[in-house]
């Protein structure tokens, strides 16, 4: 077993019980990628295990002893990941995230639960040495039908002739049948699980996605960004006499409707628009179309439609753009999970965009991810999604404030 002397900058932060070292932290030689190693100080002290990995993060820490990372090792952390999601998911909700990687002491592997489907992905090839002790005890701890392995790796890739490499598909049991139904909280939602990691439903807006239950009613609804629609089946469920869904994926469209078909509603009642966000905004405003509910959930980073988008360079126009459609007090609910965006950062970008488009409002409701996708708080990185619902000022209103 290699040993990997760290810095005393590291030795606090591990001290923490931080899941990474950085490169620049460690003293002599890094280990290979995908190496376990037994992290220590300069005067020997053990500060953990982990593997080695390259890039931004060195080492990725899985223990603040010298412990092994084993069959019990591995069962411990599942078990215990396991019985957090038992205590908060929600009756009639099937779908949700059981492991969060570094928040749930398993850096960068992510496990998502869809019925009776587990979905496994991971952020790195330095952890396939990992991977089959995560599936054997995955298997054992949760009876899944299938187990299904995807890659997360951003803009790394796997290089030819690597010595380690992550196969894809189905890992562990029989395939699924095609789409899996899965509840959130008793709404239906197909999801594909072959097609992780973003198989069609997002749980860490589930608690956003309740608050509003009780605020749908009777309310014209705009959901932009909609994906396979997850917001506007929720605000049909709830009463809205209207929803436009607009995504620039005309399969992600597709599935919306049925997602609203799969729900005993019927799309004709609504409207779905494949088309870039910006272009459908600047469209129904020229229509003089207005709406009580706005809904934004753009990516982080997009490339495709009329402009792309970049949250921080276009966060405050696109919230300029949607209260040019909304009622005055009508509500806007704006989210973003780009991790390095502070929620003051966040909250900033959302008033500089009401000041463009002339509006005042209303913060009315703050939040973050659902509880199944935990932030530990020896990783400030794992808070990340930021939600907001502001309700726009009428001018006569804001004349008397």
């Amino acid at each position: 077993m290699k040993d990997c002397v760290v810095n005393g900058y590291s030795k606090r932060w591990l001290k923490r019980e931080f899941p990474w070292v950085y490169p620049k932290e460690i003293l002599g030689s890094h280990p290979r990628v995908g190496e376990e190693v037994v992290l220590r100080s300069e005067d020997g002290e053990v500060l953990g295990r982990g593997v080695g990995d390259e890039g931004r993060i060195a080492v990725r820490v899985y223990r603040h002893d010298e412990g092994l990372l084993d069959a019990q090792w591995m069962r411990d952390r599942l078990t215990d990941a396991l019985a957090l999601r038992q205590d908060l998911i929600p009756q009639g909700t099937t779908g949700y995230r059981l492991v969060h990687g570094e928040n749930d002491g398993l850096a960068g592997i992510r496990v998502d639960w869809w019925s009776h489907y587990a979905v496994v992905s991971v952020e790195s090839p330095a952890l396939a040495p990992l991977l089959p002790r995560l599936i054997e005890v995955l298997a054992e701890v949760t009876e899944p039908r299938g187990i299904y392995v995807c890659k997360r790796f951003g803009d790394r890739q796997e290089k030819p002739g690597d010595r380690l490499s992550i196969p894809e598909g189905l890992a562990f049991g029989k395939a699924a049948p095609g789409l899996v139904r899965v509840q959130e909280r008793g709404l239906v939602m197909d999801v594909d699980v072959a097609d992780g990691p973003d198989v069609g439903l997002y749980t860490d807006m589930r608690d956003l996605r309740a608050w509003l239950e009780i605020h749908w009613g009777g309310k014209r609804v705009l959901n932009t960004f909609a994906y396979t629609g997850a917001f506007s089946v929720a605000a049909a469920m709830g009463g809205a006499s209207e929803v436009v869904t607009v995504d620039l994926s005309a399969p992600a469209m597709e599935r919306a409707e049925n997602n609203f078909r799969a729900n005993g509603l019927s799309p004709e009642d609504h409207t779905f628009v494949v088309a870039d966000v910006w272009k459908a905004l600047d469209r129904l405003r020229r229509k003089g179309e207005r709406f009580d509910r706005v809904i934004l959930d753009p990516p982080s980073y997009a490339r495709g439609g009329s402009a792309g988008f970049q949250t921080q360079k276009d966060y405050p126009r696109l919230i300029a753009a949607a209260c040019r459609v909304l009622h005055h007090g009508g509500w806007l609910v704006v989210a973003s999970n780009h991790g390095v965006i502070s929620p003051h950062q966040f909250r900033g970008l959302c008033l500089e965009g009401m000041r463009k488009a002339k509006c005042q409002g209303q913060l009315i409701y703050v939040g973050s991810q659902s509880g199944d996708v935990p932030a530990a708080t020896c990783f400030p990185e794992g808070s990340y999604l930021k939600t907001s619902v502001y309700r726009l000022l009428d001018p006569a209103r804001r004349a008397t404030l």
